[in-house]
């Protein structure tokens, strides 16, 4: 609820700011959200579409330029009357690290306050041991910030971290020794990385960060409810609803490599059920490379995929066939109209995958459902770390994701 003496009567509009004493803060973020939101916002806007006061919205606004984080713009002339200023926010107003740890690689993220990636750097492993990725971090870390001066390193908001949940439950997928990966069961990742970093850092589930990279810089843009699937070397997703990233009782929702779908047996034709994870992954893929002799360690790191012919035609096949399932599923609970794929692979790649999910999806069965388009999604393997790293903006300076005024200008 607005409480403004200048303002019209107070509205519920979850949007709306407060001018009470001891939250201007939450008015900033408001501001700043809604300036992320739509580019770029002059003064007068900003006010209309908070329903603070002009003189209100003025303070905040010379408060944030002050700190740095927004710019004014040339003004916008040829109208009647005095020409408006837009504001952006500034890149430099602040930056971000962000982190993914995955099965089989690990990327470290410069982000700036506008989400242009300023630097990134990448290891490849075995299998993901604590050691070594801290190592990684601290290392990867000074490399980051070492081109930014006093003032700049002063300006990161943070460590976000993107990291699959339970990582000691995947040891014989993942061929990792046991002792390993049970380290991680017993790791306070937080802790270590605060300590190692000297950072605030915030952690989620590697799908779901994808999940808010592409609401927040990708084409989810443009949706107000859609699905999202991300295939790495395990499936995973995210679900958008009204607009918001919708996480779940414990930040999981979304997790549809749970998703049980029927798979066919390419030799035998037998059918079993089984998860999604187990046959819309690059776990399935690297199998494929195991068996036909190819190190799938140096294949990832090389990113050769236009060699693999047959190979990549026959995992295609397959996880095409259990992602339609799964969204065919998901769009009978939830009234999706719009599902989104991407994942840990080039855009020729995504593109085949996604075009295949189409075609296996239009001949599901499909009674009683609302028509809907599976599209591919707009940021590819850097969904995770991206996601990760927009983690501390929302925490410093920008509204919660479920909160995001999603309105038009």
């Amino acid at each position: 609820m607005i409480f403004d003496a200048a303002a019209t009567p107070p509205t519920a509009e979850k949007s709306r700011g407060t001018n009470l004493i001891g939250v201007r803060a939450y008015n900033e973020r408001l501001v700043l959200s809604l300036v992320r939101r739509f580019s770029n916002l002059p003064k007068a806007e900003i006010a209309r579409l908070t329903g603070l006061s002009a003189q209100t919205a003025s303070v905040i606004v010379r408060a944030l330029e002050a700190d740095g984080l927004l710019l004014r713009m040339e003004p916008n002339r040829g109208r009647v009357g005095q020409p408006s200023v837009p504001l952006k926010l500034n890149p430099d107003g602040a930056y971000s690290v962000g982190l993914h740890i995955g099965r089989r690689t690990a990327s470290l993220m410069l982000m700036d306050f506008v989400g242009a990636v300023r630097d990134q750097l990448r290891c490849s492993y075995s299998y993901p041991d604590i050691g070594e990725i801290l190592d990684f971090t601290a290392r990867s870390l000074a490399a980051l910030t070492e081109k930014l001066d006093a003032g700049q390193r002063q300006r990161i908001a943070g460590l976000g971290v993107a990291v699959p949940f339970e990582l000691w439950n995947w040891c014989a997928e993942v061929g990792a020794p046991h002792s390993a990966l049970e380290a991680w069961r017993n790791c306070n990742l937080q802790n270590e990385l605060e300590t190692l970093s000297g950072l605030p850092v915030s952690i989620s589930n590697d799908a779901t960060a994808a999940c808010g990279a592409e609401l927040t810089f990708g084409r989810g843009r443009e949706h107000e409810d859609f699905l999202y699937l991300f295939v790495g070397y395990f499936a995973g997703g995210g679900i958008v609803l009204n607009g918001e990233l919708y996480s779940g009782r414990q930040g999981n929702a979304g997790a549809l490599g749970s998703m049980p779908v029927m798979v066919r047996d390419r030799k035998t034709g037998a059918v079993e059920r089984r998860q999604l994870i187990h046959s819309a992954s690059l776990y399935g893929l690297e199998r494929r490379l195991i068996a036909a002799g190819i190190d799938p360690v140096a294949f990832f790191r090389s990113q050769a995929w236009g060699s693999l012919g047959p190979i990549l035609d026959d995992w295609l096949d397959e996880a095409s066939e259990g992602l339609a399932q799964a969204i065919v599923a998901s769009v009978s609970v939830i009234d999706f109209g719009q599902a989104l794929v991407d994942g840990g692979f080039p855009p020729d790649v995504r593109r085949r995958l996604v075009d295949l999910v189409r075609k296996k999806a239009s001949e599901a069965d499909l009674q009683g459902l609302s028509p809907f388009d599976i599209d591919e999604g707009s940021i590819g393997a850097n969904a995770r770390t991206m996601g990760a790293a927009s983690l501390p903006f929302f925490a410093r300076f920008l509204l919660n994701q479920n909160v995001l005024f999603k309105g038009d200008a």
